[in-house]
């Protein structure tokens, strides 16, 4: 995105000003969501319009600008939790008057409606590679949000109490892919009033741990026009809500920072401080019975000893009916994992489980040379058929036979172990090319998860010696 290396370039200058990365891509989005809603309309309280920043040309600049961020947070809408004890991080009125021209030389309007949360993950994704940390739990790359929607099929209207959430939800991507698939598959304007009111404020829940992310999500959703219902809180760890849905769509974080405790959830039949194994068990407690869940999740799910003793359990309740492997490098510069996504229904017992391997044979993924397109999952999206619950007819018979199908008594027979391969990678490494930014990437990831891992191991040990 050319407005993203525009922005990054201006970022410098600030950091020279003590502002950094992150709070400089938090400011930018309070201004350009107040500029995209100056042109797309949305009422905002007198005094605290982009226009009246705009035209402000005195030196008391900044003063303005913080006066508008104070009076915004005290809004009792929904504009005053998205400004929730905001303050201004530049430093002078120059840099910001600088900032604003910037911005307001662009016609936003003239980008995708989520030209807000792409800006924000595209300056995000810079961070991370600039630091070479700590931005992984804002990104999901879009063709992959987009494949595993266009196969989920949320259709707000397929029942009248239908509810759609993302339960570790970051800037909210699934669920804006997921209102932009139902806008092209229905005519906004066509639908009644009753139907336009579900839309907009009873289909579309999250919920986030960080703050800075759910602000943006927040502000994502509002200048959709959808209600922002997003829950700020620990998922895992604080009491179980009992508020139930019929799809959810996630991505939880990786690795297993801040999950050295086993959470106290009598709903988890596996006790286990694995971060990811209890975000399954949290998504199958939080579906309606027949509910239907797409979860993003490394590949230690599928063979960890606790992974296989959760899906003994799982399995006889929950039909797993779908396993996609992700192509390699999914998901640098955040982390350099192998991942899948686990296509569950609730309440209907395993018979087969269909796996789709995008991973071997299949050039890594670089974020230049080779970037994640909506082209890498396009068979899958074939393959995988028009039932998001996987009941469509299937065959093995693709020609790189990557779709194979495998019955739960083989399962069993494997002690429920889900890594399975049968294709053989014949990828020449030697001659492989790599980006030596990916490559640099991934040792510190890989170094950084060692540590955590041996954090983790020290409280382990303390744990039993206590």
């Amino acid at each position: 995105m050319d407005l993203v290396n525009k922005f990054w370039n201006f970022c410098h200058t600030l950091r020279h000003e003590g502002v950094d990365y992150s709070d400089y891509i938090e400011e930018l989005t309070y201004l350009i969501f107040l500029k995209i809603a100056e042109e797309r309309g949305i009422a905002i309280p007198e005094g605290c319009s982009w226009n009246d920043l705009i035209v402000h040309d005195k030196e008391d600049l900044l003063i303005k600008y913080n006066k508008v961020l104070n009076e915004l947070s005290m809004e009792k809408s929904i504009l005053g939790n998205i400004f929730s004890q905001p303050m201004a991080k530049i430093r002078s009125s120059k840099s910001l008057k600088r900032l604003l021209t910037l911005i307001d030389e662009v016609n936003w309007s003239s980008y995708d409606e989520d030209v807000l949360g792409s800006m924000f993950e595209g300056l995000l994704e810079k961070a991370a590679n600039e630091s070479k940390k700590g931005a992984g739990q804002y990104f999901t790359p879009r063709p992959l949000i987009d494949s595993i929607v266009t196969v989920m099929r949320p259709d707000p209207f397929e029942s009248p109490i239908f509810k759609m959430s993302d339960v570790a939800c970051g800037t909210a991507g699934f669920i804006i892919s997921s209102y932009e698939w139902i806008k092209k598959k229905n005519s906004v304007k066509a639908l009644s009033e009753q139907k336009l009111s579900k839309l907009y404020n009873d289909t579309y829940f999250g919920q986030e741990l960080v703050t800075r992310p759910r602000r943006m999500a927040q502000m994502n959703l509002f200048l959709h026009g959808i209600s922002p219902n997003i829950k700020l809180g620990d998922t895992i760890y604080e009491p179980f809500d009992n508020v139930l849905y019929n799809c959810i769509l996630t991505n939880p974080p990786f690795g297993n920072k801040g999950s050295n405790q086993i959470p106290e959830r009598k709903d988890f039949s596996i006790k286990t401080s694995n971060k990811q194994l209890n975000f399954i068990q949290h998504v199958i407690s939080s579906l309606v019975l027949k509910g239907r869940t797409a979860i993003v999740l490394p590949d230690n799910v599928l063979s960890d000893e606790k992974a296989v003793e959760l899906w003994k359990v799982i399995m006889p309740e929950c039909n797993v009916h779908t396993i996609l492997k992700l192509p390699n490098g999914t998901f640098l510069p955040y982390a350099n994992v192998k991942a899948v996504v686990i296509f569950i229904q609730k309440g209907v017992p395993t018979k087969n489980i269909w796996i789709y391997d995008a991973r071997s044979n299949v050039e890594s993924i670089t974020k230049k040379g080779r970037p994640l397109t909506h082209d890498h999952f396009k068979n899958f999206i074939k393959s995988y058929g028009d039932e998001p619950n996987g009941t469509a007819k299937r065959t093995e018979s693709d020609s790189e036979q990557r779709f194979r199908k495998f019955t739960v008594d083989q399962i069993a027979k494997r002690n429920y172990n889900l890594d399975i391969n049968w294709i053989s990678d014949n990828q020449n490494l030697e001659n492989e090319y790599f980006e030596i930014e990916d490559i640099t990437s991934e040792a510190i990831i890989e170094l950084e998860a060692i540590i955590e891992s041996l954090k983790e191991l020290s409280n382990m040990l303390e744990n039993n010696n206590e």
